[in-house]
């Protein structure tokens, strides 16, 4: 039999460990499989409304008339033009996306509404291109697995929050019942908590009134 040296034992002992990292990671963070444009109906069911409960999450942040707030991976628009209607002509929605046919969806959406407190940002992969310092509140709905560098991301997100500015991220939990897509992709809550908290963000509630979802809110 082979014997190791104490040198190479420990060079293999860390190599196990490393590889058992990676392994770890992977589990955290699936492979990015971005949203496809053609499939946008998917998210405006007859029903969405019902388990969705818009005016329940803008609640638990705060959003009210006058807000200033921003809809990142905004999709379609069917949250912008809640958060719109909340906020009023004294208020302001930055409307995000990082895929030129979400944007161009959102803006026949918004011309088609005759919302005019709406603006719309197309952003990046590590950057949601938000103005700093600019918004009371950020919502995160059902797209937060899309995003492939978290801690970076957060950090920007962070950077555009008021003093008092809240955070709430909405996605579907891994129970396996409900709508939403297939359980490998979906987020851990666990796995969003640790992002904020290495964005320097703290939890600040996790209480959820959603039937098929989680609720976390986070502030600086």
């Amino acid at each position: 039999m082979v014997r190791l040296r104490p040198v190479a034992t420990l060079a293999v002992l860390a190599a196990l460990v490393t590889a058992l990292g990676a392994v770890g990671q992977a589990q955290d963070r699936r492979q990015i499989r971005r949203f496809s444009p053609e499939k946008l109906g998917e998210l405006e069911g007859p029903d969405r409304e019902a388990w969705q409960k818009s005016d329940a999450i803008m609640d638990a942040l705060g959003i009210a008339d006058g807000s200033s707030v921003a809809d990142l991976g905004a999709g379609g628009g069917w949250f912008t033009v809640r958060l719109a209607r909340r906020v009023g002509p004294r208020g302001r929605v930055y409307a995000e996306d990082v895929q030129k046919e979400m944007i161009e969806s959102m803006n026949r959406r918004i011309t088609r509404e005759g919302l005019h407190n709406v603006t719309i940002v197309l952003g990046t992969e590590e950057n949601p291109g938000l103005p700093l310092k600019s918004v009371d509140a950020v919502l995160v709905v059902n797209s937060y697995a899309e995003v492939l560098k978290g801690v970076e991301w957060l950090r920007n997100v962070r950077s555009a929050l008021k003093p008092n500015g809240r955070i709430g991220i909405v996605d579907f939990r891994k129970g396996g019942w409900g709508p939403g897509p297939p359980l490998d992709e979906r987020i851990d809550e666990a796995v969003v908590i640790k992002d904020a908290q290495a964005a320097n963000l703290r939890l600040i509630s996790k209480d959820t009134p959603l039937p098929f979802q989680y609720l976390l809110v986070f502030g600086i």
